[in-house]
């Protein structure tokens, strides 16, 4: 790969592919000693929507009690930094 002139690479196809990406998706770079890697961004909102409905549904919590215990919660971290 060549580091472009404005700071952009080109990931080859056979890559894209097997990252199943494609143009216009995230990526991360993370940088690890003198090794970069590049990894899919992936979005963490459906996944975490996903597993909070699945335990609501194990716990049969509803979302009205879900969001009364949210506040409660807000409350005693209110009160902990009060203090």
């Amino acid at each position: 790969m060549v580091l472009g002139q404005r700071g952009e690479i080109t990931i080859p196809q056979f890559l894209q592919d097997s990252l199943n990406v494609n143009q216009g998706d995230m990526l991360v770079l993370l940088p690890i000693g003198n090794l970069i890697v590049i990894a899919p961004k992936q979005a963490q909102a459906p996944q975490l929507i996903d597993r909070i409905a699945t335990i609501m549904e194990n716990e049969n919590v509803a979302l009205t009690d879900l969001l009364a215990g949210l506040e409660a919660e807000r409350e005693a971290i209110l009160r902990e930094k009060q203090s």
